[in-house]
């Protein structure tokens, strides 16, 4: 049997009208993906912000040895209660950066999705466990 010219105008109609809702997946689907290229932009936007931190206590740091070990000079020579203090507060500016630079490396979101997965699947791995101890035991 040959379809006949009447029924393959109707089959495509049939086929096209399903359009409607495929354009309005497509539109959710370019909505999603707005969305999702802002909030990777605002990451990145937030990684740069953090990179440049990093680069700035880096410099600072090397500034402050610097200058740490031309005070630490000073006071050999001369000791003096201010050089004592300026050495002292170098020592303590210099402990805050690297605290700084450290949590750079280990913030909670570095940390987040590794201890969630443990949390559940030690979870997990405790619920059956159990299920199979008071099943077996």
């Amino acid at each position: 049997m040959n379809p006949s010219p009447e029924d393959s105008p109707k089959k495509l109609n049939d086929e096209f009208s399903n359009d409607v809702p495929v354009n309005q997946e497509l539109k959710v689907s370019e909505m999603e993906l707005a969305q999702a290229l802002a909030e990777v932009e605002l990451k990145l936007a937030a990684i740069k912000e953090r990179y440049s931190q990093v680069q700035y206590y880096h410099k600072r740091k090397a500034e402050l040895q610097y200058h740490l070990e031309e005070v630490r000079l000073e006071v050999r020579r001369q000791k003096t209660h201010k050089l004592r203090e300026e050495l002292q507060q170098i020592q303590t500016e210099l402990e805050i950066i690297e605290l700084n630079l450290e949590s750079s490396l280990f913030g909670w979101n570095s940390i987040k999705t590794p201890f969630w997965q443990a949390v559940r699947f030690g979870g997990l791995g405790i619920v059956i466990g159990w299920l199979l101890k008071s099943c077996f035991g």
